[in-house]
């Protein structure tokens, strides 16, 4: 799941106003950069290289220690101190490990297969980004409309008010990430557009992914916090 982490974080500053924004969004996807971490580390390489090539369907990639059941344990007690101290609240410490523990539930229902520890443990999720990905995304895009409609009631339930144009651009970046997951679900930009095979030496996979998530992490701190009280 890419976006829907996203909404999760929306949820926790509004429930818990003491966190700061960027810290939520970042603590939401916390095992996605450990992955990418991981990635360039020779841990948890990810294929295939070219992003013209990669589709959620072929993405191959053993997350084992970024997200594997039984490394979890210890991400969940990593977050609950960063929290802790960088807040100096156990409230927030314990909002950042619910804010992992949701990450991998989401991801158990929509994205890659985890495990309990290394492919030939046992499975701890559907993988349906390999077997389904139109149903991953899906479910992605529902429980995305679902969190955003409980993000906005909620705020209206305190007297918060947005423009329609800061609306648009907070739904907007939720649905760039649908969108594009969903033109890459099982055709890849090269087969789309009919690139030919080539290398400028920065087309890889990872890279662009992590423009992806910065790009979304920057416009989210961007534009949700432009609000006005009543």
């Amino acid at each position: 799941m890419l976006a829907g982490h996203f909404t999760t974080a929306l949820i926790a500053k509004q429930k818990f106003p003491k966190g700061i924004l960027l810290y939520f969004l970042i603590i939401s996807q916390l095992q996605d950069i450990l992955w990418f971490t991981f990635h360039y580390l020779g841990l948890e390489p990810t294929d295939p290289s070219d992003a013209f090539d990669a589709t959620l369907s072929n993405m191959a990639v053993d997350m084992l220690y970024s997200h594997d059941l039984a490394p979890l344990l210890f991400w969940l007690a990593i977050a609950f101190v960063i929290g802790k101290l960088l807040f100096k609240s156990t409230q927030i410490g314990l909002v950042s490990m619910v804010l992992v523990f949701v990450h991998f539930v989401l991801d158990f229902f929509s994205g890659h297969m985890h495990h309990l520890f290394g492919a030939g443990t046992m499975e701890a999720g559907l993988g349906l980004y390999a077997s389904s990905t139109y149903l991953a995304i899906l479910i992605e895009a529902i429980f995305s409309i679902g969190a955003l409609w409980y993000f906005f009631r909620g705020e209206a339930k305190k007297g918060i008010i947005r423009t329609t144009k800061n609306k648009v651009s907070i739904i907007s970046v939720f649905a760039y990430g649908i969108i594009f997951m969903s033109l890459i679900a099982t055709r890849s930009f090269r087969e789309l557009l009919s690139i030919p095979e080539f290398d400028l030496g920065f087309n890889t996979n990872m890279p662009t992914l992590i423009f992806t998530y910065a790009v979304m992490l920057y416009c989210l701190n961007y534009f949700v916090p432009k609000y006005k009280v009543a």
